[in-house]
């Protein structure tokens, strides 16, 4: 009797899954209070996996769930985020979307999936975006020797080929793409220790990372630079992506 209990339940709660798949419910009652609220100019979602959603936790005031929303969902795939993107973005109005995605497609969390179809899910959501008049973020996939919770699959690689994928797609399309890849991998293509890196920006130690970096339009390659231009160029374009984003941090409080 008690074996047919446990099937039962399982047997329910697997259907429950099977219906809402790509987890619609998981913030249907937060959009239907952002919908009947003014919209405001400077709405950003972030859209994700666990990522994303933990964020929350480590700066639960980051997201104040009005101009800062925080979209992800732990363990979802890209295939599941196309679904939802809908609903949980493009109906909030944001001016910009933040996508930080395929980790978990390469884990196979929901299948089998290759390294094209999940660029081609975020291209997609880049796509649905921009045609709704919204400024797309893409960002790079993190580091990883493996998976934990599906072990022997070899991401790291993979990984870094979807990265080329997604930067490739990103400047070919005037989209802005952070590389936190860069920033948080160690020798071995690997994630580094977590003591070893500082996600906020200000509280760099001196053997840690720099924090990750923003490529927002395409650059030339085709045209050779004097060395002392160069870095002329370099500090111009350090020293203007600073003010700026002094400027959209003050526009954002």
């Amino acid at each position: 009797m008690k074996k047919i209990l446990i099937i039962s339940c399982f047997l329910i709660s697997l259907q429950s899954f099977a219906q809402d798949w790509a987890n619609l419910q998981r913030y249907k009652a937060e959009n239907e209070q952002l919908l009947i609220q003014k919209v405001p100019k400077n709405r950003i979602v972030f859209m994700g996996n666990s990522i994303t959603e933990g964020w929350s936790n480590f700066q639960p005031t980051f997201f104040d769930n009005y101009t800062r929303i925080n979209r992800g969902i732990s363990g979802q795939t890209t295939p599941q985020m196309v679904l939802r993107f809908r609903q949980d973005v493009l109906q909030l109005q944001p001016k910009i979307v933040v996508i930080l995605a395929g980790t978990n497609d390469i884990a196979q969390n929901t299948g089998p999936i290759t390294l094209d179809e999940i660029a081609g899910n975020i291209f997609t959501m880049s796509e649905l975006a921009k045609q709704n008049h919204i400024q797309v973020i893409i960002c790079s996939v993190l580091p990883a020797l493996d998976y934990p919770w599906r072990t022997g699959l070899e991401p790291a690689q993979k990984i870094i080929e979807l990265n080329k994928k997604l930067k490739k797609y990103a400047f070919e399309n005037n989209i802005a793409y952070v590389d936190y890849f860069s920033a948080m991998v160690d020798d071995k293509n690997g994630l580094l220790p977590q003591r070893r890196y500082a996600p906020r920006i200000g509280q760099k130690g001196r053997h840690e990372k720099q924090p990750p970096r923003c490529h927002s339009l395409p650059h030339r390659t085709d045209v050779p630079t004097a060395p002392h231009r160069a870095r002329s160029s370099r500090n111009r374009r350090r020293a203007n992506y600073h003010s700026q984003s002094r400027a959209y941090a003050g526009r954002t409080r």
